[in-house]
C-alpha cells in the first residue's frame, strides 16, 4: 500500500510538471519551438562571433548587440498593445515568417562573402524589430492554449525549452563556427522556423480558451499610457519591475560579457565559448524545468532570487579559470531564471485580462530591451576599465537595484496582493 502511494505520488507529480502539454494547441506549440528556439539562439552566437571577425573590438560586440535589441527598447511597449489588439495566432505566422526571411538573408551575405558590418547591424536590428512584435504576442499567447489554472506550468515548460535550446544551440553554434563556418548557424536557423510555422498551422482554434474579456480600446498611445500607469501605480508588479529593470540592464547582457570573457579573459576558442554559454543555459534549464511544477512564486522568493544572482553574477569578476567560470555562469544561470520565471508568471495571473500584453511588454522592455543601454555600458567598461572590472561594478549596480525594490516592497507592504506578499509558493485559482 505504501508502494503504491509512492508510486502514486510521483505519477502525480510527474502530471503536475507537464500539465499543460495534455493540451493539445500547446503541445504542437511546444515541440515547434523546441525547434526554432535552438536556431535561435545559434544566430546569436553567430552575431556576436561574426562581429568580432569583422572587428577584434569589444566595443563592436557591445554595439552588435544594443542594435539587435534597440527595437525591443523603442517599441515593446507597441508590441504589447498590438498583443492586446490583434489575433495572436494569426499575427505570429507571419512575423515568423518575417524572421525566418531575415535569417535566410544575413546567411546568404556570409556565404557570398558580401558580408559587412553594416550589414550585421541592419539585419540585427531587424531581427529585434521583429522580436519586440513576437515576444508579448507569444508570451500573453499561452493563455489561450492552456488556460488560467495550467498557466503557470505553461510559462515553466516555455522557459525550460527556451534554457534547453540555450544549452543545445550554442554548443552547436561553437562546432559549426569552427568546423563550417559562422554562416551556418544563420542559415539553420532559417530552416528552424519552419517548425513553429507548422505548429502553428497545425493548432485547432475552436478548442483556444477565452483569452481577453473586451478587447481594449483607444489609441496606441492612449493604451501604452494606460499600461504604464497601471505598472507604476499598483504595488505588486512595480516591486517586480524595479527588480527586473535594474538586473535585466546590467545584469543580463551574457551575449557581451560571454564573448569578452571568452577572448580577453579567458583567451580561448569558438567551441569552448558556446560551452561557457551553455553552461549558463544548463543552469537556466534545470531551475526553468523546477519551477513548471509550481505554482506562483512569492516576492519573498524573487528577492532571494535576485540577492544570488547578484552575488554569483560579481563572481565571474575574481575568476580566471576557464572551469570555475563555467561552475559560476551555471550558478548565475540558475539563479536568474528562477526570477524571471517567477516574475512572468505572477505578472500574467496578476494582469487585467485585456491589459496582459501591455503588461508583459513592459516585462519585456525591462528585462530584454534595457539590453542596448547594459550591453553598450558593458563593451564601454571593459574597454576603458577591463573586463573584469566592468562586471563587478554591474553586480554592484544589481545588488543596489535589489535594496531599492525592497525598500519600495516595504513601503506598500500594507497593499500588496495576497500571492505577491505570501511566504510561500501558491496556486492561482482557475
Amino acid at each position: 500500500m505504501a508502494q503504491r502511494g509512492y508510486f502514486g505520488g510521483i505519477r502525480a507529480g510527474f502530471s503536475r510538471q507537464f500539465s499543460s502539454l495534455a493540451e493539445y494547441n500547446f503541445r504542437v506549440f511546444f515541440f515547434g519551438q523546441v525547434v526554432s528556439l535552438i536556431g535561435t539562439w545559434m544566430q546569436s552566437v553567430g552575431l556576436a562571433w561574426l562581429a568580432l571577425e569583422l572587428t577584434h573590438s569589444s566595443v563592436a560586440i557591445g554595439l552588435v548587440t544594443t542594435v539587435q535589441f534597440l527595437p525591443m527598447m523603442l517599441f515593446a511597449l507597441v508590441g504589447g498593445v498590438l498583443a492586446d489588439w490583434l489575433p495572436r495566432r494569426k499575427t505570429l505566422i507571419v512575423v515568423q515568417t518575417l524572421a525566418m526571411l531575415q535569417a535566410g538573408a544575413l546567411g546568404f551575405l556570409v556565404v557570398a562573402d558580401m558580408v559587412a558590418l553594416w550589414q550585421v547591424y541592419l539585419l540585427a536590428f531587424a531581427a529585434g524589430l521583429l522580436s519586440a512584435i513576437e515576444r508579448p504576442m507569444r508570451q500573453t499567447f499561452f493563455i489561450e492554449l492552456v488556460g488560467r489554472e495550467k498557466l503557470p506550468n505553461a510559462v515553466g515548460l516555455h522557459s525550460s525549452i527556451l534554457n534547453g535550446s540555450r544549452v543545445i544551440g550554442p554548443a552547436v553554434a561553437g562546432f559549426l563556427i569552427a568546423t563550417v563556418g559562422v554562416e551556418a548557424t544563420f542559415l539553420l536557423n532559417a530552416a528552424s522556423y519552419l517548425a513553429v510555422l507548422v505548429g502553428y498551422l497545425r493548432m485547432k482554434p475552436a478548442t483556444f480558451h477565452a483569452a481577453r474579456a473586451r478587447r481594449a480600446e483607444g489609441s496606441m498611445w492612449g493604451q501604452i499610457v494606460e499600461g504604464l500607469r497601471y505598472a507604476t501605480t499598483t504595488p505588486s508588479p512595480a516591486f517586480i519591475f524595479l527588480l527586473i529593470g535594474f538586473l535585466g540592464t546590467f545584469g543580463y547582457n551574457f551575449t557581451v560579457v560571454i564573448p569578452l570573457l571568452t577572448r580577453f579573459v579567458l583567451d580561448t576558442g569558438a567551441a569552448k565559448f558556446g560551452l561557457l554559454t551553455s553552461a549558463l543555459s544548463l543552469g537556466s534549464l534545470f531551475s526553468a524545468f523546477w519551477l513548471a511544477g509550481g505554482g506562483v512564486r512569492s516576492h519573498r522568493f524573487m528577492v532571494f532570487a535576485a540577492v544570488a544572482f547578484s552575488a554569483s553574477f560579481g563572481l565571474l569578476a575574481f575568476s580566471e579559470s576557464y572551469y570555475l567560470t563555467v561552475g559560476i555562469l551555471f550558478v548565475v544561470g540558475l539563479t536568474s531564471i528562477a526570477l524571471m520565471t517567477a516574475a512572468n508568471t505572477t505578472l500574467q495571473v496578476e494582469a487585467p485580462e485585456e491589459m496582459r500584453g501591455r503588461v508583459i511588454s513592459i516585462y519585456m522592455l525591462l528585462m530584454t530591451g534595457s539590453t542596448p543601454i547594459g550591453g553598450f555600458l558593458t563593451g564601454l567598461l571593459s574597454d576603458r576599465a577591463g573586463v573584469r572590472p566592468a562586471i563587478g561594478i554591474e553586480a554592484g549596480l544589481c545588488g543596489a537595484g535589489v535594496l531599492v525594490a525592497l525598500w519600495y516592497r516595504w513601503a506598500h507592504r500594507a497593499v500588496l496582493s495576497p500571492i505577491a506578499s505570501a511566504g510561500r509558493s501558491v496556486h492561482p485559482a482557475a
